[in-house]
Formats: structure tokens, sequence, C-alpha cells
């Protein structure tokens, strides 16, 4: 039951206490974060809005640096007590909510109502910022050359720097979210 599963978790205070990796990067992007008159009407104004949201996450996960904190600004905006999981400590949960069925790609953010009933998933990140990656790994030389991995670097670097100083990625986990409560 997800209830349960709620009730596990961890409050975003407890979960930034915890963070070992990304923990300044994660409150920068929280306090730069903010939305507009519009969209914080529209997460008000929802006819289906969530009260609760578990989050499986990892703080060395890139993804859940950008998304976390936005979907913070969301919760709060809508009164949404929001849980976070660690994804490797609550993989039975995780199974439930595989990425195409096979990977275990975080954040994965599963909207509630009060009684415990699963309303939306959302996650791991916007189409927009999935297909900066997809971009970005196209130019990736082939895994048995010898600088792979010092490019696979670059690309988070890249990625980290645009998540930091990027409007326009906040702005797509925004949008996409209000998406997925408009279908």
């Amino acid at each position: 039951m997800l209830q349960n599963w709620f009730e596990k978790g961890m409050t975003f205070e407890q979960y930034v206490e915890k963070m070992e990796v990304n923990k300044e990067e994660l409150l920068t992007i929280y306090n730069q974060t903010a939305l507009t008159e519009e969209e914080h009407a529209f997460f008000v104004g929802l006819t289906n809005k969530p009260t609760k949201v578990i989050v499986l996450a990892a703080d060395w996960c890139g993804d859940a640096l950008l998304c976390i904190p936005v979907m913070k600004r969301i919760m709060e905006a809508t009164a949404t007590d929001m849980r976070l999981l660690i994804r490797d400590e609550n993989l039975e949960l995780m199974d439930q909510y595989l990425t195409n069925g096979t990977a275990r790609a975080i954040p994965i953010f599963i909207f509630m109502d009060n009684e415990g009933t699963e309303l939306a998933v959302w996650g791991p990140r916007s189409a927009y910022v999935q297909d900066l990656v997809i971009s970005l790994r196209s130019a990736l030389p082939p895994k048995d050359t010898p600088d792979f991995e010092a490019k696979v670097k670059e690309v988070h670097h890249t990625m980290k720097d645009k998540f930091l100083h990027d409007k326009t990625m906040t702005d797509s986990v925004i949008k996409s979210v209000q998406e997925k409560f408009m279908s």
C-alpha cells in the first residue's frame, strides 16, 4: 500500500540533511526556483490535486538534483506533503515504477490522494531535458575508446551546469508536471 511507503519516507529537510552529494547544488536550485502566478494558480486549481507525493531518489542522481527542488516548490504551493525514499533501499517499490519497464531511473514522483490512491506518476525527467541528454550523449565516442570516461564526465558536468544556471531546465520540469495533470 502506498500509504505505508509514504509514512516510511523522509521529509525534504531530512533528505537534504542526509545528502552526501549535490547538497549545495540542490539547495541552490531550490532557492532559485519560483512559480509564476499562472503556474501557482494552475497547481492550486487542480481538481485532482494530490495531497501526498512519494519520491524515489538518490543524492548522486543529476535528474534528482534538478527535479526534487523544483517539485518541492510545486508541493509548497499546493500544501502537498512530499516524502522521499532512497531508491536502492526501496527496490520493492522502485520495481513497480520502472522506466520503459526495465530501468530503475530516478527520480520518480508518485502523486496520491489522502487515502493513498495513486493519482499520477511523473519522472524521471522532462522531455526537454531528455532531448538534451540524448543530444549530448550522441556526441560521445564509442565505449571502448580511451577517452570515453572523460567525455562522459564532461557530459555530466555540462548537464549539472545547465541545471544550476539555465532557467529553461527548471521551467521544463514545471511545464512537464503541468502537462501530466492536464492529461
